[in-house]
């Protein structure tokens, strides 16, 4: 059995050893919390041009618009432009409150131009805005009148609208304004075709658009339904001259004829190709 002072010493002896490790605890340098990590750069914007060419026309594609160019006319401000390009970035990038905000304020600016009005009422229909689309394009074509793309726009906006006659009215306008523009004789020939029950009028507009493309499908299928069913047959080949005399005959060539173009898909929507501005559409569209 301990004796009491024993008992004591060992008390103070465990109280002596706690202090110690206290100090120590309280003397070693105490560990910073470390630094947050820095915020992750902003991811870089990859800037479309700002006058990216458009696909090619499909017939029977859904109807869509591209921005029209900003270089129309060479007398375009510097500045004016640039504020044309950047409501175009807004546009691509789904921001529609600046895109329209940008082109508003370009028109009211620059009312002599009508490429901002365009762009304003691709935005518009796109937003499903339709009557808006179709106020904007309508003063596009009152600023420019001689401008076949806005007509060609214009058509468009009416025919989703359900106004087929002022639509092909807008083609003829844009073919009166600049007849090698392809797009407006391909849209009334859908037009033409599938709204207003006039094959003939739609025949023609596609030969049209033929002849200035060259286009061999889908339209030149098109053009052979069309051609059945008006009972017109399809215009021969020119006949071979015939051989120079003494001059031996060609052999004829083992290769097959080539089979009829299938009919094109009809599902009534019709192609646009705002991309083009006027000066570039008078190229052949």
């Amino acid at each position: 059995m301990s004796s009491p002072t024993s008992s004591r010493h060992l008390a103070r002896l465990a109280a002596a050893l706690a202090a110690l490790v206290l100090g120590a605890c309280s003397s070693s340098p105490k560990r910073s919390a470390p630094p947050p990590p820095p915020p992750p750069p902003p991811a870089a914007v990859a800037k479309a041009p700002a006058s990216a060419p458009a696909a090619a026309p499909v017939a029977g594609a859904a109807v869509t618009g591209a921005p029209a160019a900003a270089a129309v006319h060479p007398d375009v401000p510097p500045a004016a432009r640039a504020d044309f390009d950047r409501a175009v970035r807004y546009m691509r990038a789904g921001n529609v409150v600046e895109a329209e905000l940008g082109f508003k304020q370009i028109a009211l600016q620059y009312p002599q131009f009508a490429v901002p009005l365009v762009d304003l009422g691709l935005l518009q229909r796109k937003q499903g805005q339709l009557k808006e689309a179709e106020e904007s394009l309508k003063a596009a074509v009152e600023h420019e009148s001689n401008n076949a793309v806005a007509w060609t726009e214009l058509g468009v906006t009416q025919r989703m609208r359900g106004e087929f006659k002022e639509a092909a009215a807008s083609y003829e306008q844009a073919i009166a304004a600049d007849p090698r523009y392809a797009p407006a004789w391909r849209n009334l020939g859908v037009l033409a075709d599938l709204y207003l029950g006039d094959p003939k009028r739609a025949l023609e507009a596609f030969e049209q658009y033929k002849s200035i493309t060259g286009e061999e499908k889908p339209v030149s299928g098109w053009i052979a339904e069309l051609r059945q069913r008006l009972g017109i047959a399809a215009p021969r080949p020119p006949a071979a001259n015939p051989p120079a005399q003494g001059a031996p005959a060609a052999e004829p060539s083992g290769t097959p004829a080539p089979a009829a173009p299938e009919p094109a898909g009809q599902d009534g929507a019709e192609p646009a190709n705002a991309a083009l501005p006027p000066t570039a559409a008078r190229t052949g569209g």
